[in-house]
């Protein structure tokens, strides 16, 4: 599960950040709305725990946004605000939940666990083809398919942004903890891979490479 932490209070984040951490949670941190908005763009998120008021605007502007792309995205909100009024406007503008700071720790994470467990599902399913994140499962014609780790990953994140071209930068940015370490060619071995472990022994087409600009997820491929 991957977190996008959204608070510009360096000593909380870092607190929030190591205590996800500790129950298996994967964050990212960041201080300001435009970087917030960024992460969201290049990376997929179980859940955003963000607070309300932040040095470039107000993140409760940016809940509607982030429901219209990824509705399955939870969305919770931490805010020294006590009054109801910013509670409902909040939970209006499509929170799914609202928690006043201070908190405690211990029940931030019991809410968080509640909004992922009642969340929704995050299955892909086109067509014949189901891609299960949660399980790292993919079944075609319910048949099950051999791709784990990395290429898995890769897979998902193409199919998640379909009407895309994915760039190896934004494929990096988006996948691997510390992109700066690795080279661009882990992308090309991750797609080979996608290609002769599911492409073809099942004779069909789920990403094409579009020269100089990236990888698209193509499945079905539509046939001109």
């Amino acid at each position: 599960m991957r977190i996008l932490i959204i608070e510009d209070e360096v000593t909380l984040n870092k607190m929030l950040a190591e205590g996800l951490k500790e129950f298996g949670y994967q964050s990212d941190v960041v201080e300001t709305l435009k970087d917030g908005e960024y992460y969201l763009d290049i990376r997929n998120y179980d859940l955003v725990l963000m607070d309300w008021m932040l040095p470039d605007g107000n993140s409760v502007d940016i809940i509607g946004d982030i429901k219209i792309k990824t509705p399955k995205t939870t969305v919770i909100v931490l805010s020294a605000r006590d009054d109801n009024e910013s509670e409902i406007e909040a939970l209006r503008s499509g929170a799914d939940d609202y928690i006043r700071k201070p908190f405690d720790f211990d029940v931030l994470i019991a809410r968080i666990e509640a909004r992922l467990r009642f969340g929704g599902s995050n299955i892909i399913s086109i067509d014949d083809l189901v891609i299960n994140p949660e399980e790292e499962k993919i079944t075609y014609k319910e048949q099950d398919i051999e791709l784990k780790g990395k290429p898995f990953e890769v897979l998902t994140h193409l199919a998640r942004h379909r009407d895309q071209i994915v760039s190896k930068e934004q494929l990096l940015d988006a996948i691997w903890e510390e992109p700066e370490l690795v080279t661009p060619n882990v992308i090309e071995v991750a797609i080979n891979q996608i290609r002769q472990k599911m492409d073809k022994p099942l004779g069909i087409t789920t990403i094409e490479t579009v020269r100089r600009r990236g990888y698209r997820f193509c499945f079905p491929k539509e046939i001109s």
